[in-house]
């Protein structure tokens, strides 16, 4: 496993180039948000799936849950329900939820919400113009080292998430289906 000092020291732009087979033909700024996915993935022990979701509620970016088959064979590595689109819809939802409970509370900007429950968590961490990273880790994870590490996606990837590469980004999670 790497460390964390070795992902921070390929900055925020990482490679050009990446192993995920579903960035083939995409912009550097969407293979980089790829490989800042899939490196947040492959760094940080108990991630079962992970879904990046634009402000109406639409999967943008997730990871490949076949992936992580191989790093947690006992666990179900699937997720919830078994797709990442699943996980997108209860990311907006509790995104939505926790956005009204703080207006009504006068909290101001929601910034991270987590579930933890008997058998996993849940954690959502707010991007950028109302996107939201959502995590569904193992019940075993460090949620410190998972909120850090979504705290660095977020800090890498939120000013590059513009509206034209939320556009390209859906375009091409449309296309995979």
């Amino acid at each position: 496993m790497r460390t964390p000092s070795s992902s921070a020291a390929a900055g925020a732009t990482g490679p050009s180039t990446t192993k995920d087979p579903s960035a083939y033909g995409l912009s550097s700024e969407a293979r980089n948000l790829h490989w800042l996915l899939t490196n947040l993935v492959e760094e940080v022990p108990g991630l079962l799936s992970v879904a990046v979701v634009s402000s109406d509620g639409l999967l943008l970016l997730s990871s490949d849950p076949g992936r992580n088959a191989e790093r947690h064979p006992a666990e179900s590595p699937t997720g919830p329900k078994g797709s990442s689109a699943d996980l997108a819809t209860i990311v907006s939802g509790l995104g939505s939820l926790t956005i009204g409970a703080a207006k009504l509370m006068d909290g101001g900007a929601v910034k991270q919400t987590v579930v933890a429950m008997e058998e996993g968590s849940l954690f959502v961490t707010s991007i950028s113009d109302g996107s939201l990273l959502g995590v569904h880790a193992t019940p075993d994870c460090d949620m410190s080292v998972v909120a850090y590490h979504m705290a660095l996606f977020v800090g890498r990837a939120g000013h590059v998430l513009t509206p034209e590469l939320r556009s390209e980004l859906r375009q091409s999670m449309e296309s995979a289906r």
